[in-house]
């Protein structure tokens, strides 16, 4: 049933009624979107809802609003980062009556999100992850995120003290900002520890490919890592593989604890549906949505798995230490001196960088420490 809904939304274009439907659509929005506060809400997902990552983090912050009073929600999932989005995102439009689509994968943003929101002046379109600028994008249009390196950061504190090796591992998808970004801030967590740890990352290439995760994250131990943590949509591959290999695990994007009990040390977790709520609230009061929108653990986009069996007294005070530093606003994350993989001084003694700079969105090198080329 899924999949015959999911070829109708993206074939629905090819209707010879399309056309009409097409034209009467920006009036009908509008109406809708004020009505009582009546609002159809559209979220569109790359992989399954249940991944025990990516996906499931936005479909759990979804199924928050969906109890709201005044919203109808409408979600497809297996969309791929390809024209088939457009095609999903201009049926929940004509078919369903959204005025508030959230297309929530990485490689959604340009080109489709922003075509779709030229077509449809009068929808609103939010993107996670996307580098929004006043200067180029449409003002419907807008990107959220959360500034989830600090629950790496914490990750790397819990690795730091679970590590017998001193060598952690990371699996990562794509060496984008946002990966990097979690890349260095796992090493930084546990160099925090003892600053003769390093971590070795391996770049599948692909969002979701078990194969490949199996694979890095097998080569990960066998090259001596006994912590791995990851940054791929579902991490429930690179878990049970570390934990079957008996190396601790540390999550990403939600609570993989059920998958590995005794070998999760903790997890840093979206918290997607305190963002949801504040859109549609925002929506259904008619006032204007943020067009960059960010947020970190003491903001609520940002939650942290609760600490395993395995994580030690002295670890956990310095988890929750560090934790309540972060809280309040007095941590730094990237703060120097500090050196790149490469030699280079990246930032300077007595620089620190706020979590909010805008500099930290172009990440593009690996930290000292980290064994790995982002090339």
């Amino acid at each position: 049933m899924t999949k015959l809904l999911s070829m109708n939304r993206r074939n629905f274009l090819q209707a010879s009624a399309a056309g009409a439907l097409l034209s009467a659509a920006p009036g009908f929005l509008s109406s809708q979107a004020s009505a009582q506060g009546a609002l159809t809400v559209g979220f569109i997902y790359v992989g399954p809802k249940d991944d025990y990552g990516y996906n499931q983090a936005h479909a759990e912050g979804a199924a928050v609003i969906k109890s709201m009073p005044g919203v109808t929600l409408v979600e497809e999932e297996n969309v791929p980062e390809t024209v088939d989005v457009q095609k999903t995102m201009e049926s929940m439009i004509n078919l369903d009556g959204a005025a508030v689509l959230f297309p929530t994968s990485f490689g959604y943003f340009d080109p489709h999100m922003l075509a779709m929101a030229a077509k449809y002046p009068e929808v609103q379109f939010r993107h996670c992850g996307g580098l929004w600028q006043e200067s180029k994008n449409p003002m419907n249009t807008g990107s959220y995120f959360g500034y989830i390196g600090q629950g790496q950061y914490l990750n790397g504190v819990a690795a730091g003290y679970a590590t017998k090796s001193k060598k952690i591992g990371f699996v990562a998808a794509k060496p984008i900002p946002q990966v990097v970004q979690n890349i260095n801030s796992f090493l930084l967590g546990a160099r925090s520890v003892d600053p003769s740890i390093t971590c070795q990352v391996i770049f599948t290439g692909e969002w979701s490919l078990a194969v490949k995760e199996a694979e890095a994250t097998n080569a990960l131990v066998d090259q001596g890592a006994d912590v791995i943590t990851c940054h791929v949509d579902s991490p429930k591959v690179v878990v049970e593989t570390a934990a079957g290999r008996n190396a601790f695990v540390c999550g990403y994007h939600a609570n993989q604890s059920p998958l590995a009990p005794e070998k999760y040390l903790t997890g840093a977790e979206w918290a997607w549906g305190n963002v949801y709520t504040s859109f549609i609230k925002q929506a259904q009061a008619g006032e204007k949505l943020g067009n960059f929108v960010r947020g970190g653990l003491k903001d609520g986009f940002v939650k942290m798995s609760p600490l395993g069996p395995a994580v030690s007294d002295e670890s956990r005070k310095k988890f929750e230490a560090t934790l309540a530093e972060i809280m309040a606003g007095k941590f730094s994350v990237f703060k120097g001196p500090m050196k790149d993989n490469k030699g280079n001084v990246i930032v300077t003694a007595g620089r620190s960088f706020a979590e909010d700079a805008i500099e930290l969105e172009s990440m593009d090198y690996l930290v000292e420490g980290v064994m790995g080329s982002t090339a």
